[in-house]
């Protein structure tokens, strides 16, 4: 699918395939075309090319109401005028629902949300939480082939957005819904994705699994994007060494199919994957540096390191239990398990 608008190419080129049942997500900065990909499934926004087709079936001509697909957006789009029964009840009326049957689903729906019991109440009256379950339950109550949802966790405390990160994944294994879900949240995309596609500029950098993309980056964009990650550009020199372009040296242990040894590219060594060690000891792999930033953040200490010829390191560390703690302006050396590290484009 391709859509343009005049001097901009919002998607371009999107061939994407949905399994039966997939929690699908599209994940990218603002501006990187999931939105308008999703409000092109959705019929609210026509391609300017290619076609769309549900369970083998085009629905580009389309129009939303016969598309048989629930969207819920981020803004929840409630009635404020209509009780609860009468929001969920709403996609129904314009089915032409019989009366019984309306109130089975509309039952049922609100159970699954866990909001059975505040049938009579108006939007402003239930929490932000509460208000995004009525829009999931309006999405889901008749029974759609396909569910889009458009940053719906977007409006919510961090707390409240976790919390119901849980409900949509106990929701989606229980009904095995096909959903296809947009975030910029990195972070939700990898706790609740089957897979992930991530855009960048209207196209689809890299589409696979969370692990996938965390630790197998096909390029520099999809490594900076996906977790935190030190960065080092430079040369492979050899089959177990790579040098930034500072003139550190370090030790890999790593293969790729789109880097050839003697070329440019980049180092990814995760936070999480990095060791520092107190008092200069060196297993040989390290780097020695300075210590010049930590935060304390809990479960865990950042640290920021800088090498002696200019090559900076961020390392996430377990908060120790004991006195080894690297303390700011320390000597210390930077190690890592060759293995951890990667080469990409």
């Amino acid at each position: 699918m391709t859509k343009t608008y005049p001097g901009i190419t919002a998607t371009d080129g999107i061939n994407l395939t949905v399994e039966s049942g997939e929690f699908l997500t599209l994940l990218g900065p603002s501006g990187s075309g999931k939105t308008t990909t999703l409000m092109m499934v959705a019929g609210f926004t026509p391609p300017t090319s290619g076609d769309i087709r549900l369970d083998g079936a085009s629905i580009t001509s389309a129009p939303p109401e016969h598309r048989d697909i629930g969207v819920v957006f981020q803004s929840y789009a409630l009635f404020p005028h209509m009780t609860v029964f009468e929001n969920v009840a709403f996609p129904l009326r314009m089915r032409s629902s019989g009366k019984e049957e309306m109130r089975a689903r509309i039952e049922r729906s609100l159970e699954m949300v866990q909001l059975s019991g505040l049938e009579d109440r108006l939007p402003k009256q239930l929490s932000g939480g509460q208000q995004q379950r009525v829009a999931l339950a309006r999405a889901m109550v008749f029974g759609p082939r396909l569910l889009l949802m458009d940053e719906p966790l977007g409006a919510l405390d961090k707390k409240l957005r976790e919390h119901m990160q849980f409900e949509l994944k106990r929701l989606h294994k229980d009904l095995g819904t096909t959903i296809v879900y947009v975030t910029h949240d990195q972070e939700e995309a990898l706790t609740m994705s089957d897979r992930i596609a991530l855009m960048n500029n209207g196209r689809i950098e890299q589409l696979g699994g969370a692990e996938d993309l965390y630790n197998k980056p096909v390029n520099h964009l999809v490594a900076d994007f996906i977790g935190k990650s030190n960065l080092f550009s430079g040369r492979w020199v050899s089959e177990g060494e790579f040098v930034d372009e500072f003139g550190t040296r370090f030790k890999v242990k790593t293969s790729s199919d789109q880097v050839s040894v003697g070329h440019k590219c980049s180092l990814m060594l995760r936070p999480e994957d990095l060791i520092i060690r107190t008092g200069g000891a060196d297993s040989g792999t390290g780097v020695p540096g300075k210590v010049t930033e930590l935060l304390y953040v809990g479960d865990y200490i950042k640290y920021s390191v800088e090498a002696q010829c200019g090559t900076k390191f961020s390392v996430k560390y377990a908060e120790p239990k004991n006195k080894d703690r690297a303390t700011e302006g320390e000597n210390v050396c930077i190690d890592w398990d060759p293995l951890n590290t990667r080469l990409i484009p």
